[in-house]
């Protein structure tokens, strides 16, 4: 699933999205488009299936999402593979995987879930993406408005966008190469709007780990400078989001850690994270490149440091971050 970063826009005063999600189709720019799209997700009561397929491979769950106020909770309940509950209550996230009977609590910050499409949100997004209204369409009975938000360079894909109607929630998403080839897609297949979603009953299912082992893995906030690394390039329109060193190995007094840093960016619509890790002769392989429809993954040495890098963005992205990471201490 498309996982999304905290969105700036929600620090913007209630007009500024107000104004936004009244303007008029043709009067909207990307900045408003992804501002409404963003705060529908957020905003508003829904339950529904997705259904998301990558090459020949499709997968489908069933999310509740509801808010209150600030406070908002989602179930996303995996309807094929193998068995498993996500939990979210803004940034606590529980897992539950029932074959293991193994729940793992987590801080996430400033991610989301499908069909929160929306990254980032600043006034620089607009000169890396482009948007026109393409139609209109029906999915999951309702009434969309497509868009095809079309990248200014090689660096980015492009997106093909059903936005409902009356609300603006995103009910489909085609991810696009540079030939305009489908990589992937996510849609609702059925959906309903403004249904009751009780908040207390998800709370109470999300708290509910009596008979599951819960694991809470240690990730301590920090920088990519305190931990001796530095992009000595910028790659043009992605901006650093966060970053979050992770502990594994035994626990204990004077036990021994090894971690793994882990460094994201974002241009606002798609987001790449550096993962940087001691090298291990024993665990590491050949360098290499692998895909699975638009998520791009690559791995190399540098130095004592195994690097992997992954993003929903074509490979010479991600060429571009591993050169221009570099070891300063």
């Amino acid at each position: 699933m498309t996982l999304g970063l905290l969105a700036a826009a929600e620090a913007q005063p209630p007009s500024a999205a107000s104004s936004a999600i009244e303007s008029k189709p043709a009067e909207r720019n990307v900045s408003d488009w992804l501002m409404r799209m963003h705060e529908a997700s957020r905003r508003r009561a829904y339950v529904g299936t997705f259904v998301v397929s990558v090459g020949g491979a499709m997968s489908s769950a069933r999310i509740w999402h509801v808010c209150d106020g600030e406070q908002q909770m989602e179930r996303v309940e995996s309807l094929t593979g193998a068995p498993r509950s996500t939990f979210r209550r803004n940034e606590q996230v529980v897992t539950f995987l029932p074959e293991s009977r193994v729940a793992v609590a987590e801080k996430r910050e400033s991610l989301g879930l499908f069909p929160n499409l929306l990254h980032a949100n600043d006034s620089s997004i607009a000169q890396f993406y482009g948007v026109r209204a393409t139609g209109h369409e029906r999915v999951a009975g309702f009434d969309a408005d497509v868009l095809q938000f079309q990248p200014a360079d090689s660096l980015r894909f492009g997106y093909r966008v059903w936005s409902e109607k009356k609300t603006g929630l995103v009910v489909k998403l085609q991810t696009l190469d540079g030939g305009g080839r489908v990589l992937e897609q996510a849609a609702f297949s059925e959906l309903q709007l403004d249904v009751p979603v009780s908040m207390s009953k998800l709370t109470q299912m999300m708290g509910n780990t009596e008979g599951y082992q819960v694991e809470k893995p240690e990730m301590v906030k920090t920088t990519a400078a305190a931990e001796g690394w530095v992009l000595k390039q910028v790659v043009p329109g992605f901006k650093p989001m966060s970053c979050y060193k992770r502990l594994v190995g035994a626990t204990g007094a004077g036990a021994n850690h090894e971690s793994t840093l882990q460094w994201v960016f974002s241009d606002g619509l798609a987001s790449v994270s550096l993962f940087v890790e001691v090298y291990d002769a024993r665990r590491h392989s050949q360098p290499g490149n692998q895909a699975v429809g638009a998520t791009h993954m690559l791995t190399r040495r540098i130095g004592d440091w195994w690097l992997t890098v992954v993003g929903e963005v074509p490979p010479q992205t991600l060429v571009a971050f591993a050169q221009g990471l570099e070891r300063k201490k």
